[in-house]
């Protein structure tokens, strides 16, 4: 399965990205992945593989990339619950300097990336988050309904806050088909209320579930959250809403102007 490590160009410096796709020689439909707090690392790479082994096109970039390329900080193989602690406290002093202003200028040059890739097909696009990932998928989503397709988050963030601008707030602009995997604890269930309605009143077409028994985290295989069962679900659930919302392009390579990237 054919990776590679670009840099895209965005309005702040240059984003390292972590791209794989199959080796066919035809154009697929295009996914944008985000990453959890933790940030681009092999477990990551793992899961674009398997993506691009089911015909995607996957884009994994490094949202931390205004401190560094990937990785930003050392990691252990595995994150365990002794570790997590550090790790996360170091995680959330980056993330609050990753406003929505930067997000949205961010995800402009993600997608005017991966919309002008000759292999990705013409057509709309999948988003695709973890953890604070998932805050970014949404937020991606309801910038762009014109591009964006499907949006799925697993163990989401802070979807629904009391800020005026909190995602939730944002669900009349999406167009998207919406999937939400949550764990056990992830949202309250006023939170998960408030999304419904806002979800609900906007008419978009969504689900949104509890995967019984995970914690936080509960995709990730290199962390003391990984659940097998909820792995599996979470695979299933997104490929049936890559496979209704993608069309699977089979149209020539589209080499198209103006891409703004370079290999790395």
């Amino acid at each position: 399965m054919p990776s590679e490590t670009l840099q895209i160009l965005t309005a702040d410096g240059r984003a390292d990205a972590f791209v794989a796709f199959p080796d066919d020689g035809r154009p697929h439909p295009g996914v944008l992945l985000y990453t959890d707090a933790f940030g681009v690392r092999p477990e990551l790479e793992g899961k674009a593989r398997e993506l691009a082994e089911h015909g995607y096109y996957v884009l994994v970039p490094n949202f931390y990339y205004r401190h560094g390329p990937a990785p930003v900080f050392e990691l252990p193989e595995h994150i365990g619950e002794e570790t997590r602690p550090v790790l996360i406290a170091r995680a959330l002093s980056w993330i609050k300097e990753h406003t929505p202003e930067r997000i949205l200028r961010d995800a402009d040059a993600y997608l005017s990336f991966l919309t002008t890739r000759p292999e990705v097909g013409a057509g709309p696009v999948a988003v695709v988050g973890y953890c604070f990932g998932a805050v970014l998928a949404m937020r991606t989503a309801a910038a762009h309904p014109e591009q964006v397709a499907a949006v799925a988050g697993f163990h989401p963030g802070a979807l629904v806050t009391d800020a005026p601008d909190s995602p939730h707030r944002h669900a009349a602009t999406l167009t998207a088909q919406v999937h939400l995997g949550l764990a056990e604890g992830d949202l309250s269930s006023d939170a998960i209320s408030e999304l419904n309605r806002s979800l609900d009143a906007a008419g978009v077409d969504y689900t949104i579930e509890v995967y019984p028994g995970t914690r936080h985290g509960f995709t990730m295989s290199d962390t003391d959250a990984f659940d097998p069962s909820g792995l599996r679900r979470h695979w299933e659930e997104l490929l049936k809403l890559l496979n209704r919302t993608l069309p699977n392009s089979s149209m020539r390579w589209r080499n198209q102007p103006g891409n703004t990237f370079t290999a790395g």
